[in-house]
């Protein structure tokens, strides 16, 4: 999570001042098309680096019980293409039927994201999952991307964040870990029970 987290709120904030930079003496409506294309291009990136990062933790789930279940050694066990077809339409699914509530309590309701701003988020998330594919280095995507939109909003200024979102997530991000241990540990404790 503080890979994540520093990665994504670091970049976050810088390339947003990259490009409020360059774009200092434009124009608003000059700019306006350009990030709106720019943004296409950022939320490209972004679905790319989504399922490099959390398509292949799907995979490997699927993998492992396709190796437990035929008694191959792991290096005999390659990724059909149906299953990197079924991950990557479900992976798409469930963005577009789940995302729209997390897209609004995230682009909106911590910070009222600009068109500059959202394609600033997007590239920053994409280099910080980049960056840690390259080097191995576990990462949430949901973290990157989060604190990459909180980073962006800093760059005007801290309170264009609202933080009680941000405290709320925080705390469903930590509660995740020790409810996901308990309810394995009981779905194990029924599962032997019932066999």
């Amino acid at each position: 999570i503080v890979i994540s987290v520093v990665l994504g709120f670091g970049l976050g904030w810088l390339v947003c001042k990259i490009v409020t930079k360059i774009f200092y003496h434009a124009q608003r409506q000059k700019t306006e098309p350009v990030f709106k294309f720019a943004q296409i291009f950022g939320a490209a990136c972004m679905s790319f680096m989504h399922g490099a990062q959390d398509g292949q933790k799907f995979m490997g789930v699927i993998l492992l019980c396709v190796f437990l279940s035929n008694g191959q050694t792991p290096e005999a066990v390659v990724p059909p293409e149906w299953l990197m077809l079924i991950c990557s339409l479900v992976m798409g699914l469930g963005t577009a039927i789940g995302g729209k509530k997390i897209i609004k309590s995230v682009g909106m309701d911590m910070v009222k994201l600009e068109k500059y701003q959202g394609f600033s988020a997007d590239i920053a998330a994409s280099l910080s999952l980049l960056f840690c594919s390259v080097f191995s280095l576990p990462v949430s995507t949901t973290h990157a991307k989060t604190t990459s939109i909180m980073g962006v909003g800093a760059v005007k200024r801290l309170k264009a964040i609202n933080f009680s979102v941000v405290k709320e997530m925080g705390l469903t991000w930590i509660l995740t870990f020790p409810g996901c241990g308990l309810i394995g540990f009981l779905m194990t404790k029924l599962f032997i029970w019932l066999f």
